[in-house]
């Protein structure tokens, strides 16, 4: 138990002291972007199981591969929060406090919306380029596909779960959302499924950039990072992001 204990600290010590102390001060106003998402998520549920509301959810928010470029870059943003009508809509809300919260601790919540929002176009134009590929290519899409109505946050949240992860040095757990993503598609291979790796690929080109962006600041000028905060130096090496 004593080494169990010391890998669990060494793993997600520094993300766990980062997100405990504005919530044990604050509680849920912590994250009041985190709150209006899963809000927002509840309600568009609600709408479009009625008579009178799946119509305008769905021309608001509904992607498919086979709508225009632009009209299906203009509902990405909405479709985030859209829940799959073929799934349990608790899933999706509990997705969204728990990972969208923890982000918005550590990221701050304009960064956590840019992340979840790339994540999410990632998928998007992957459908699209998967299509055009075919059935047959390696990374191709049966062309059924197009017609599928692509929404909700699981993309955002593997995306924000993999970068937090990484961001504070829980290594183990980015690489087990990682494989687990990989395994998904093994096993079902279908239109999420790929669209989870798409979005992976896309945040993992994100930590690069952030990666190489603090190593250029510091050569720069000598001095820590601006987003050097109290923890530099401890757990991962890499401080959290001051918001």
């Amino acid at each position: 138990m004593g080494t169990l204990a010391r890998w669990a600290r060494a793993e997600w010590g520094l993300l766990c002291l980062t997100v405990r102390e504005p919530l044990r001060g604050r509680g849920l106003p912590a994250v009041p972007m985190t709150v209006g998402a899963v809000a927002l998520t509840a309600l568009l549920q609600y709408v479009q199981n009625q008579p009178w509301g799946y119509q305008p959810v769905q021309s608001l928010g509904a992607v498919r591969a086979a709508d225009p470029l632009w009209l299906a870059l203009l509902r990405t943003p909405l479709s985030l929060f859209v829940p799959a009508l073929d799934l349990p809509v608790w899933g999706a809300l509990a997705q969204i406090l728990l990972v969208f919260g923890i982000a918005e601790l550590c990221l701050g919540w304009w960064r956590t919306l840019t992340i979840a929002y790339v994540a999410t176009l990632a998928g998007t134009l992957y459908a699209r380029l998967g299509i055009t590929l075919g059935p047959h290519a390696p990374f191709g899409l049966p062309w059924a596909d197009a017609q599928v109505v692509d929404t909700g946050p699981s993309a955002a949240v593997v995306g924000l779960a993999v970068f937090v992860s990484w961001r504070y040095g829980a290594y183990v757990t980015a690489g087990a959302v990682t494989a687990a993503m990989v395994v998904e598609v093994l096993l079902k291979e279908n239109l999420a499924g790929k669209e989870h790796l798409a979005a992976l690929m896309a945040v993992g080109l994100l930590c690069l950039a952030a990666l190489r962006h603090r190593h250029r600041g510091r050569s720069g000028t000598g001095r820590p990072h601006r987003w050097s905060g109290r923890w530099a130096g401890r757990g991962s090496g890499l401080p959290p992001i001051q918001s």
